[in-house]
């Protein structure tokens, strides 16, 4: 899974930080939030997808990236 903060959007509101915070990191300038990875370790996207519904301005972004692993 991966995460995108379009920073146009972000309002700095911090929901996101404080919902996941080993993802998301806020600037010390206006308190806009930018993922601090773009690739969403599996023990934090659950808190990732909580941030992105919680978001006001809907600013975050979710890609699932399929496996590239085949099945039988």
């Amino acid at each position: 899974m991966r995460v995108h903060v379009n920073p146009e959007r972000c309002q700095g509101h911090t929901l996101c930080a404080m919902i996941a915070p080993d993802s998301f990191e806020l600037s010390e300038v206006d308190g806009t939030s930018s993922a601090v990875s773009e690739e969403v370790a599996a023990d934090h996207q659950e808190a990732v997808l909580e941030a992105a519904r919680s978001c006001p301005e809907q600013a975050i972004t979710i890609t699932h990236v399929p496996s590239l692993e085949k099945t039988p």
